[in-house]
């Protein structure tokens, strides 16, 4: 299963390296026999048997960056020690070319040398997989460390974030649990910070339509619920969220490269969130007072509902696929905050909210706040398809 690990993680667009301390002939049979060299790409050697200074690895490098780029880089542990103590970025720069690299008879500093000028030169993030007590070094200088139980004991395993019993179990840990992790997590805080945000937009804007005055719209429990038990549930469930089935990503290992592009975090979602609760918050404040009452009580119950609503189905157009727990999230909440409001009186008028035109005016604000966000989306998506859209199942 070696082989078709690393095909792979190479479709993904993972570049690979292999640090080991086998001598040069052993470690190009390796690389050749578990498919590190694809049928198309060449190998060239760089042996301290040719090259002996300095300056001999630095012309060969540069003949290296002027040859094909479908050569695999083998280098073996003198040229890689002249390579990192005299021009470490400019080995980084060519090597980072090559599809793969082969760093032969490597001590295990010089393994945790590789990792380091890696990570600086590239600006890349680094993952080192490891299983044997050699690799320990490498291991804690990777951005995340992955050792393998093998027959050289557990402590490779022992100083890494994550252990795998075999090499093959690589694909599913970075593919699908890896791509699921980053895109909840990415998620779930671009959420929690609009929650934050859009209660604070309410707020900035009742503040200068009632010529700012010192209070605050949502007081006390109403405060407390908004980021406990009416909101908490849904936002959290997102963390059970899969975009696509365990299947469809394996069949197409290329939506890894997705991730990279931004379309999930990055500073142009980020503020997406933002204007989004600017937009909301205004919609919810002065669809509120445009609908007002002659009671403030009354203004707070609707503003606070609509919010509240618009939260819930926040939530739920971000989910891609369902899951009875998010099911049961939506829909204790709202039985919950339904439950309460005749709880809290001192928030909410119960003669006033058991009217239909309460519910009405709570319906049409929520639906303005949330539907032409929608619409946006749906253009969007029309327009410019993430890679996935044409394999999500309908």
């Amino acid at each position: 299963d070696v082989p078709a690990t690393l095909e792979a993680l190479r479709h993904a667009g993972v570049k690979v390296w292999m640090l080991t301390g086998d001598k040069v002939e052993t470690a190009t049979c390796i690389a050749v026999s578990a498919g590190l060299k694809a049928r198309q790409h060449s190998l060239t050697i760089l042996s301290s048997q040719s090259i002996r200074t300095p300056s001999q690895t630095q012309e060969a490098l540069e003949r290296f960056a002027m040859g094909p780029s479908e050569s695999v880089l083998v280098v073996d542990g003198r040229v890689l020690g002249a390579a990192l103590q005299h021009f470490p970025h400019y080995f980084v720069r060519v090597a980072a070319q090559a599809p793969a690299v082969v760093c032969c008879r490597c001590s295990p500093t010089q393994k945790a040398d590789v990792v380091r000028f890696v990570k600086k030169f590239t600006g890349r993030r680094a993952c080192a997989v490891g299983d044997g007590g050699n690799d320990v070094s490498m291991i804690q200088a990777a951005d995340v460390g992955i050792g393998i139980v093998g027959k050289e004991g557990r402590q490779a395993s022992l100083a890494a974030d994550f252990s795998i019993t075999q090499f093959s179990h690589l694909r599913r840990l970075l593919l699908w649990h890896g791509r699921n992790a980053y895109q909840r997590s990415a998620k779930l805080a671009q959420f929690v910070i609009h929650r934050g945000l859009i209660i604070a937009f309410i707020q900035v804007i009742f503040s200068a339509i009632f010529y700012f005055i010192p209070l605050a719209i949502f007081q006390g429990w109403l405060q407390v619920g908004y980021a406990t038990y009416y909101t908490m549930a849904p936002v959290f469930s997102l963390v059970l969220d899969e975009e696509l089935p365990e299947d469809v990503v394996f069949m197409f290992p290329e939506l890894y490269q997705t991730l990279k592009n931004g379309r999930v975090l990055s500073v142009k979602t980020f503020f997406g969130w933002v204007w989004k609760s600017i937009y909301q918050a205004a919609v919810v404040m002065m669809g509120a007072v445009a609908l007002f009452e002659n009671s403030f009580t009354n203004v707070v119950s609707i503003t606070f509902t609509a919010l509240i609503l618009a939260e819930l189905l926040n939530v739920a157009s971000e989910i891609q696929t369902w899951h009875p727990l998010m099911i049961a999230s939506e829909i204790c909440t709202v039985v919950i905050y339904i439950f309460s409001m005749f709880i809290l009186r001192s928030y909410f008028d119960i003669t006033f909210i058991m009217t239909l035109t309460f519910w009405a005016k709570v319906t049409a604000v929520t639906l303005v706040s949330w539907v032409p966000i929608q619409i946006f989306k749906a253009v969007k998506k029309t327009l410019q398809p993430p890679q996935h859209a044409k394999l999500a199942s309908p």
